[in-house]
């Protein structure tokens, strides 16, 4: 099986992919240039950069699979590509560690007062007491 790789992908991911695969990665292509080959490949795998719309799918004569390298399939045309038989899917966990990751990094920066503090500074003031904040310890969030 053929796959075009549209977006930028881990290394990890490509070398999986590889195993089984030929792969060519192209990221950055136009819409017209992804019509202009995407009949040579049975895979497609994009993330949230390419646009998959029913005038590529159309331009798909050999494409059996559609992967969604994250969350959520919204750039992807699924009624074209159920209509044509083309298997849409997704990786609805592969971000689940940096989501929570950034969650606690947001909580941390509102609690200790980090965006004011941030814009204070760099209208050239410091006023430290207005900027404290709160400690997260013996919190509870929930």
């Amino acid at each position: 099986m053929k796959i075009l790789v549209s977006d930028p992908l881990s290394p990890e991911g490509i070398k999986i992919l590889k195993e089984d695969f030929t792969v060519e990665e192209k990221p950055g292509l136009s819409a017209q240039e992804i019509i202009s080959i995407i009949g040579e490949y049975e895979g497609l795998v994009v993330r949230s950069g390419t646009k998959v719309t029913a005038e590529i799918i159309e331009a798909a004569v050999n494409l059996k699979v559609i992967g969604r390298a994250g969350v959520g399939v919204d750039n992807i045309d699924v009624d074209k590509a159920t209509e044509k038989g083309i298997i849409v899917l997704n990786a609805p966990e592969g971000n689940t560690i940096s989501a929570a990751e950034h969650s606690i990094a947001m909580m941390l920066a509102l609690a200790r007062n980090i965006p004011a503090a941030t814009c204070s500074l760099k209208n050239k003031e410091w006023k430290r007491s207005k900027f404290m904040g709160v400690e997260l310890y013996n919190k509870v969030l929930g």
